[in-house]
């Protein structure tokens, strides 16, 4: 008889989930801890990808000013394009690894939030379907008039249709495009949305960051108090007590991570 009742309550929460056109997999993840992930280079590291902080103040060599900030695109363009096409090639010959991977199969129990201070795409290619980027993407560029027109690389749309752009590249309004990255010295677009999620997180977890670069090292201070913080470096920065460090590499880390929440 129970059985009986509770298959017809099942069947009238399914009908009217239905019946008034809502989600039914976004009603079960509204039910899931919010597990906010803010990941740094550490994280695709391990991939092959280099970051302008390996060696003093060079970014593959060039000085870091010269290609990533906005007195360095300013001063010369061509150079910046030229430097950007290169990190493209480098990302599309990457790939995820299990850490990013890791992030993914936590989906299954937890509603999983990234925000990223990489420009890359590996979060995306391993599967990842809450991504936010502080810092840009490697993979579009935007119009030099309207930043609203953006374009993700290879694009039908531009003069260039490849992953290589310069300053004679057009969009179909016929203005120049730029890479879609955060430059020194411009604003941090998505700081706001980022820092609501860590406001709003039931479990916070920092991978593979020095914490020094702000203003995203200070989303750990919007965390409310009493949420769970895990940071995974192998190198990691002076924390509160209440934090929990995982002193490994992020592949290690989070593999850590996942044995952890999956006991608590």
């Amino acid at each position: 008889m129970i059985y009986v009742i509770g298959v017809y309550v099942f069947g009238k929460i399914l009908l009217f989930l239905l019946s008034h056109n809502i989600n039914f997999q976004t009603t079960m993840t509204m039910s899931k801890k919010k597990l906010v992930i803010s990941s740094g280079a550490g994280i695709s590291a391990e991939s092959g990808i280099k970051t302008f902080r390996d060696a003093d103040g060079l970014w593959e060599n060039y000085p870091v000013m010269d290609v990533a900030s906005h007195e360095g695109f300013l001063r010369d363009p061509a150079l910046i394009h030229k430097f950007y096409n290169e990190r493209r090639e480098q990302l599309i010959n990457a790939e995820p690894n299990a850490a990013h991977k890791g992030l993914v199969e936590l989906e299954k129990d937890f509603d999983v939030r990234v925000i990223t201070q990489n420009v890359d795409d590996l979060h995306e290619r391993a599967g990842s379907t809450n991504v936010l980027h502080l810092h840009g993407e490697l993979m579009k560029v935007r119009s030099l008039r309207r930043e609203d027109r953006e374009y993700t690389l290879p694009c039908d749309q531009l003069t260039d249709k490849g992953l290589v752009t310069s300053v004679d590249t057009r969009d179909p309004y016929g203005d120049p495009v730029r890479p879609h990255i955060v430059f020194f010295g411009e604003a941090v677009p998505n700081m706001e949305a980022a820092a609501q999620l860590a406001h709003d997180a039931d479990i916070f977890v920092v991978i593979g960051t020095s914490l020094v670069v702000y203003p995203a090292a200070a989303l750990i201070q919007y965390v409310k108090r009493g949420v769970p913080i895990y940071y995974i470096d192998p190198k990691p920065a002076a924390v509160p007590s209440w934090v929990t460090v995982i002193q490994k590499p992020a592949t290690q880390g989070v593999a850590d991570l996942i044995n952890i929440l999956r006991k608590s």
